[in-house]
């Protein structure tokens, strides 16, 4: 019988047990590599899925955060932020029904509701002397087919600006702004050191998937430290934005696919986005559907168990004008109906498999 004194972390694990045994798409070829570039919300859909492919796969992962387990251990503690680190190294984990993986997403009410995962690895930085250290040791302990990088080993703290002109300051407090977020940045004077092998695995690569995810709170805040967008410049990959199918979050909140790209672009990656991949229930037709003609679909099913509860959930919308403008910007747009039945606010992993795997076979067609 489960204690009631433990809870595991929200997981979709049981989403991703659909593509758990199905064949990799690389067959005999020589691996690709892939990085996702992302925080603990998101990333680990875009890990998993290129994992079960076959792609060799790396993340590197946002430093901001300061909420929650996480954000009490970096205040009393001192320590470098474990909390999404911990999300991607057991998305990565090779079974993720093993009884350490579950443990590591176990959170303890009677010790303020931390995360075993976020304490083991904060106690084998303090051990080691070293974050990076800490992370390889859990990699090992989780049996883990793929790394994850911090992008900078800096605390750094984030802020950001509304679209009603309002300064907010740190990561958690952005994520829950009850106004959608302009643009975000590093207080100065810690903008970051990049982190050498983030920066390696990211020249490297062959294909580089930004999200899904919080948009100006996990992917974003990357693309701040000094020297990654220069490394993704500078990488022979194609890059993909894995755009949020749902919407449930007030730095994003009303946010059409339109705007997602346009704030990645306004934070460095105008010219430098090759695919877009958006969610739409219906075929994007000229003159179709409005954007405000969607907002029942997820609210009609059921939620998450990880779902905040406000209330306040939607597809995030793309037309066929807005799909026409994304491309004119540069990128390929790729819109299909990308959403899990049983869990709204995330990809189906079958339909998001399918789509990176038509983009890994134009990056490694000899006409790219």
């Amino acid at each position: 019988m489960a204690n009631s004194a433990f809870r595991q972390d929200p997981s979709a694990t049981g989403s991703f047990d659909k593509i758990r045994g199905i064949e990799p798409v690389v067959g005999n070829a020589q691996p690709a590599h892939a990085v996702v570039i992302g925080g603990g919300t998101g990333a680990p859909v875009s890990i998993r899925t290129l994992v079960s492919m076959g792609v060799r796969t790396s993340a590197v992962v946002a430093m901001a955060d300061d909420g929650g387990s996480t954000g009490a251990l970096r205040e009393l503690a001192n320590v470098t932020p474990p909390g999404d680190i911990r999300k991607c190294l057991v998305a990565f984990a090779d079974d993720p029904h093993d009884p350490l993986t579950r443990a590591f997403k176990y959170r303890f009410e009677l010790a303020n509701n931390h995360a075993l995962g976020n304490l083991l690895i904060t106690a084998l930085e303090d051990a080691t002397g070293s974050f990076p250290e800490a992370i390889r040791i859990c990699e090992d302990l989780l049996h883990a087919k793929g790394h994850v990088y911090p992008s900078t080993l800096d605390k750094v703290t984030l802020c950001g600006r509304t679209l009603d002109g309002r300064i907010i300051e740190g990561q958690a407090n952005i994520s829950h702004s009850r106004t959608a977020i302009e643009s975000v940045w590093l207080k100065a004077p810690y903008t970051g050191t990049p982190y050498p092998a983030a920066i390696k695995a990211i020249c490297e690569a062959d294909l580089i998937v930004l999200g899904p995810g919080s948009l100006f709170t996990s992917i974003i805040p990357n693309l701040l430290i000094p020297g990654v967008l220069e490394a993704i410049r500078s990488s022979r990959a194609k890059t993909v934005f894995v755009c949020s199918v749902a919407d449930f979050q007030g730095e994003t909140w009303g946010f059409s696919a339109e705007e997602h790209v346009r704030a990645l672009q306004d934070h460095g990656m105008a010219g430098l986005l090759d695919y877009v991949l958006v969610h739409t229930p219906v075929q994007l037709r000229p003159g179709g559907h409005e954007p405000g003609n969607y907002n029942q679909v997820a609210r009609e099913e059921p939620l998450p168990s990880d779902y905040d509860g406000s209330g306040r959930v939607r597809p995030v919308p793309i037309t066929y004008d807005a799909a026409y403008r994304i491309q004119e910007s540069g990128p390929v747009v790729i819109a299909r109906d990308f959403v899990d039945p049983a869990h709204p606010t995330i990809h189906n992993p079958i339909a998001l498999r399918d789509a990176l795997t038509g983009v890994l076979k134009l990056c490694r067609s000899p006409q790219m």
